[in-house]
């Protein structure tokens, strides 16, 4: 793959996370791996992200090719996302992202139990 702006061949990885970057797209992916949802399931899936930048992030991830929407012709209106065939190709790359993040939880908790004493060295600050 080459880059629009020069020849110089972009790196794989590169593309990929030009699709899916930023700190909500690769979640809201996650949760539609799982199957079709309301934009309110996914709302309520993701309490931390505006209804605005969410809005925002459907968009850009349809107009990738990843996922799709549909417009039910109800009052009120019912909006329905899931992946599309391109976005199910990501499922693999999604569950292989969730077992190296429960990994890193359970390290974590382990090293937090194990040096319980951690967070209060690590504050402390040598003066010289």
């Amino acid at each position: 793959m080459t880059s629009s702006s020069d020849s110089i061949p972009r790196c794989p990885v590169e593309v990929t996370l030009s699709l899916i970057d930023g700190k909500w797209k690769g979640i809201v992916l996650y949760h539609l791996s799982s199957g079709t949802l309301r934009f309110s399931e996914i709302r309520r899936r993701m309490p931390a992200i505006t209804q605005r930048v969410l809005t925002r992030q459907l968009r850009e991830l349809e107009t990738a090719g990843l996922i799709l929407r549909r417009v039910y012709p109800e009052v009120p209106p019912r909006v329905e996302y899931r992946l599309s065939p391109r976005g199910q190709t990501l499922r693999p790359i999604l569950e292989a992202l969730k077992a190296w993040g429960l990994a890193h939880q359970a390290e974590e908790a382990s090293t937090r139990e194990a040096l319980p004493g951690l967070a209060e060295i690590a504050t402390i600050r040598i003066d010289g």
